[in-house]
């Protein structure tokens, strides 16, 4: 007996472009040692959603994968992840410090509407100790780096495990 899930037929898997970690190692060891800098000191939830949410933004589908896998294990809830996507219309399954960290999430790496507005900014700054904050800035520009390296060189979701990177 055949299941449902065996007659699916899904699309084909695409190759990555490049593996860019194996022809510029030195980038991607500095990158490894630029990212566990910049979690220091930060909520892992916290630093997990703004992930999340930055890929999204991003349409990095190798780190959106990473990341959810990452914060499930991490113990996030699937509701608070899922609704990452619309969390200005989902605010109530948020704190006002993560609330914060989303926004300037936002304008952080959409820039081309000018830069960081000081609205957004200041939100930030009260809810974040000044070296918290300087540590959520330095994440957020890690992810993004992140982000380019994962579209550009189409790297391919859907196999990475937590713990085993």
């Amino acid at each position: 007996m055949t299941t449902a899930q065996e007659t699916v037929e899904y699309a084909t898997e695409h190759a990555p472009r490049l593996a860019w970690a194996e022809h510029a190692p030195e980038v991607y060891k500095a990158m490894i040692r630029l990212d566990a800098a910049a979690r220091r000191g930060l909520d892992p939830t916290l630093y997990e959603l703004v992930k999340i949410r930055a890929s999204q933004l991003n349409h990095c589908a190798f780190c959106l994968d990473m990341h959810s896998k990452d914060a499930l294990a991490a113990g996030e809830s699937v509701e608070r992840i899922v609704q990452l996507g619309a969390w200005e219309e989902s605010r109530h399954f948020y704190t006002e410090k993560e609330l914060a960290a989303l926004e300037l999430t936002e304008a952080v790496t959409v820039l081309t509407d000018g830069f960081v507005p000081d609205e957004v900014y200041e939100r930030a700054a009260r809810h974040f100790e000044e070296a918290e904050l300087a540590q959520l800035i330095a994440a957020l520009a890690v992810i993004n780096a992140w982000n380019r390296f994962g579209v550009t060189t189409r790297m391919v979701p859907g196999h990475y495990r937590p713990g085993h990177k």
